[in-house]
């Protein structure tokens, strides 16, 4: 998993509430292996029409967006089904974190199992990002996951909260069991004792 220490870059604002883990990557593209990447499935039946053509009126379709690394949405962001491909093609696209002022459970913890980091402010602050993003298509926000800061196009900054165990899963770069590995001495003298105190076992 890749290390996350801060991410400046175009950020991109969208304002529908309950974007559904079905809208963020449609059911029929599920099967396909994850290896083959799933950036060109993120909303998928949003971002093309049915004869395959780009929807020039969908956000990420517009030039200054492309390329954009955060994404700021509304309220229950990625609520629905509890796939974790939504969070593959969110990354596998170019995402690096998603402020919003509330997440479907699932997805929440799905983000930090894959290196996506989901970022709580409240209501009002994440509409003012997105009213500022969507005043100056192309404007950059920074993400500082050590400070646990987002910084606005404006200079405005503000503080976010994440649990010290996740926080330090994605500074490393690990998942729960890169971590649970990384003890592997132990585990092993521990084994290993327990072998010599417990013959009976």
């Amino acid at each position: 998993m890749e290390r996350f220490r801060n991410v400046d870059a175009v950020a991109v604002p969208m304002s529908a509430p309950n974007v559904d883990t079905d809208q963020i990557v449609p059911a029929r593209f599920l099967r396909k292996p994850r290896e083959a990447g799933y950036g060109g499935y993120l909303f998928h039946d949003l971002r093309f029409s049915e004869s395959g053509a780009e929807k020039a009126d969908f956000v990420l379709n517009r030039p200054a967006y492309r390329g954009a690394r955060i994404l700021v949405a509304e309220k229950n962001f990625g609520c629905g089904s509890s796939r974790e491909h939504a969070v593959y093609a969110l990354w596998d696209y170019g995402f690096r974190a998603v402020i919003a002022p509330s997440f479907g459970d699932i997805f929440f913890n799905n983000c930090f199992k894959n290196g996506l980091l989901p970022v709580v402010l409240p209501a009002e602050a994440v509409a003012a990002l997105r009213s500022e993003l969507a005043a100056a298509p192309g404007a950059h926000l920074i993400v500082d996951l050590e400070r646990q800061e987002v910084m606005a196009p404006t200079g405005a900054v503000h503080r976010f909260e994440v649990d010290a165990f996740r926080k330090h899963c994605l500074v490393e770069g690990v998942d729960e069991i890169g971590f649970t590995l990384s003890f592997g001495e132990d585990i092993a003298a521990f084994e290993r004792r327990q072998a010599e105190e417990l013959r009976w076992l």
